[in-house]
């Protein structure tokens, strides 16, 4: 049998160092694959864990890994990516933060790639990885001058072999576009959310009150808080420079607001629902989608009942969202669907029971 090639994406042996929800998550992916994989992490009832469910072959260093990934909190990155060069001597070192130009500045190795996966969930820790976590995920690879090209090629098939979609960015641009994307929504999300809490000591049905617009804007505030420190030392310039804008750009509204210029809040409002729509998602263009409304009673089943039926009637999701009412006992479920598979959900819908109501998404 032919000697595993990870150049191509086949199967090899790795480290995983950090075994959380991204590092875990790694491992089963590459396990699935037909990779050896190692861990290694500082607690031990994390490891047992790990190797319990899948995430590892095996506990502790691989002197032979042909790549190790390094999933450690971002302020201790450098540090085991140095170490795991030195370990692993002819293999391969990438990581997985979301801040790179730090880590890029302290290991200036031509084995190293940056990296660092757009993907992830609410859930904390290794019980929450997930295989196909990274299928159809952006990854980031950030090389620099001093990586060398055979190592970048490499990386970048074993990453591909994982289901990711992959980017190449400098490391600088890689901070500042995160610090847009994921940074400050992330603090913008727990401000909010700091507010509606704060608020709801005066008034105790605020909370209750939270639809589906606000439950979308703060969903990433439920995400494990531990990492943000790191993150936001790590990245300050470029959060606040985004920071200062989002301030600025809400002054705006808010003089808008005050002013009362209705045109003018208008326009700002069309711009963002036009770049809103206009966000790739992997899915067909907006105008050939489809938004189907489903009123449901807030009871459990309901959401399993709708994605069944959709499955049976083999209509592809692209998106779905829950719209609870202020009342409680009732909320509307919105499908994204294809225009071309609409009709026939609706059809199966209203054969259900269902009152299903349909606008163009764009």
């Amino acid at each position: 049998m032919a000697a595993p090639d990870p150049a191509t994406g086949t199967s090899g042996r790795a480290t995983v160092v950090g075994i959380g929800l991204i590092g875990g998550s790694i491992g089963m992916a590459l396990r699935a694959r037909g990779w050896h994989v190692s861990g290694v992490d500082l607690d031990e009832a994390t490891l047992a864990a790990a190797v319990d469910m899948g995430a590892l072959d095996r506990v502790g260093w691989d002197v032979d890994a042909e790549v190790t990934f390094v999933a450690t909190p971002v302020g201790q990155l450098a540090t085991a990516v140095t170490e795991a060069l030195a370990v692993a001597p002819t293999g391969l070192v990438t990581d997985v933060g979301s801040v790179k130009a730090p880590v890029v500045d302290a290991v200036a190795d031509a084995r190293y790639i940056g990296g660092h996966p757009m993907a992830g969930s609410e859930q904390e820790g290794v019980d929450g990885a997930d295989p196909e976590m990274f299928v159809n995920a952006t990854w980031v690879l950030t090389p620099t001058a001093a990586t060398d090209g055979d190592a970048l090629a490499r990386v970048r098939s074993v990453v591909a072999s994982l289901g990711a979609e992959i980017i190449t960015l400098p490391p600088d641009r890689h901070d500042s576009l995160v610090a847009i994307v994921s940074h400050v929504p992330h603090l913008t999300a727990a401000a909010l959310m700091g507010i509606a809490s704060a608020r709801s000591t005066e008034h105790a049905a605020v909370l209750r009150l939270a639809a589906g617009g606000f439950r979308d804007m703060t969903r990433v505030a439920a995400g494990h808080p531990g990492i943000w420190p790191d993150i936001c030392s790590e990245n300050a310039t470029a959060i606040d420079e985004v920071l200062s804008d989002l301030i600025a750009g809400l002054e705006a509204v808010r003089n808008e607001v005050v002013d009362g210029d209705r045109l003018g809040l208008l326009q700002r409002l069309e711009t963002a629902r036009t770049a809103r729509i206009s966000l790739p998602t992997g899915a067909p263009r907006p105008s050939e989608l489809v938004e189907v409304r489903v009123p449901v009673l807030d009871q459990p089943g309901e959401l399993a009942s709708l994605t069944l039926l959709a499955t049976d009637l083999d209509v592809n999701i692209y998106d779905l969202e829950i719209a609870h009412s202020a009342e409680g006992d009732r909320g509307v479920v919105l499908l994204i669907v294809e225009a071309t598979q609409s009709e026939r959900l609706c059809g199966g819908l209203m054969a259900k029971g269902y009152r299903p109501t349909t606008a163009p998404l764009a």
